[in-house]
């Protein structure tokens, strides 16, 4: 299974793919999509285009977005959340099931803490997908949050299973 991992951002936009095999996980691809300068819906097709063309080139079975949180400047919190819409919308549009998962979660699932720092998460990204090159500490972040969802879903099965094996005893 291969998990698309994003980390809205209306300047850049990080994504990394990774393949899931039982508990095992492994690197696909990552990268950031950046937007350019220019109207606001110049800069969100844009992304929507770039991560249109990402989700055709490395076909995910599933994807994970990490959720907003708002800050004291609430026009920058309203244009993240415009990106968010865009990192949502595109899977969804493929058919894709999205995750979404607050960054304390992703952090947590990663790191073991929910306050780390963005060098921690890149470290740990390195340990948990040996040999990764990282486009950057957004790629880096949405790496991450495909790791969260990897965990989340890999005991959503084992939870599942537990409760068929339950049932036909």
């Amino acid at each position: 299974m291969r998990v698309l991992g994003i980390d809205p951002g209306l300047r850049c936009m990080g994504w990394g793919v990774i393949r899931i095999d039982g508990s095992r996980l492994s690197h696909v691809a990552n990268g950031v999509c950046t937007s350019g300068s220019g109207p606001l819906a110049s800069r969100l097709m844009a992304l929507h285009v770039a991560l249109t063309d990402i989700v055709a080139t490395y076909a995910p079975d599933a994807a994970a977005v990490e959720q907003t949180f708002v800050n004291t400047n609430g026009a920058a919190t309203l244009k993240l959340g415009q990106a968010r819409g865009i990192a949502m919308l595109v899977p969804a549009q493929a058919g894709l099931a999205v995750g979404e998962y607050a960054p304390n979660a992703v952090k947590k699932a990663v790191v073991g803490v929910g306050h780390a720092d963005k060098a921690q998460i890149a470290h740990m990204v390195k340990l948990q997908l040996p040999g990764v090159e990282l486009a950057g500490p957004d790629a880096a972040d949405a790496l991450a949050i495909a790791i969260c969802h990897a965990h989340h879903a890999q005991t959503a099965g084992r939870v599942t299973a537990a409760a068929r094996r339950a049932g036909a005893a």
